[in-house]
């Protein structure tokens, strides 16, 4: 896991079409703006696992089929 320390308006890129920018930091909570293309599935993971459990991985998330590399 990579761990960077930003300040409010400050961006992390991720590849060439995402962005995340810190919006706002106040009692221990982190707002943050993610820009992506439309067409990337961006899921908190607090949804995401019941998703999974009720209907299998969420179309274009990283799950793997299990099988090694």
């Amino acid at each position: 896991m990579l761990v960077l320390s930003r300040k409010v308006g400050e961006k992390i890129l991720i590849g060439d079409k995402v962005e995340v920018t810190v919006v706002r930091v106040a009692q221990g909570v982190v707002r943050i703006g993610i820009d992506a293309p439309r067409e990337m599935a961006i899921v908190r993971q607090e949804i995401l696992v019941p998703l999974e459990e009720d209907a299998g991985p969420v179309p274009g998330s990283l799950e793997t089929d299990g099988a090694s590399s």
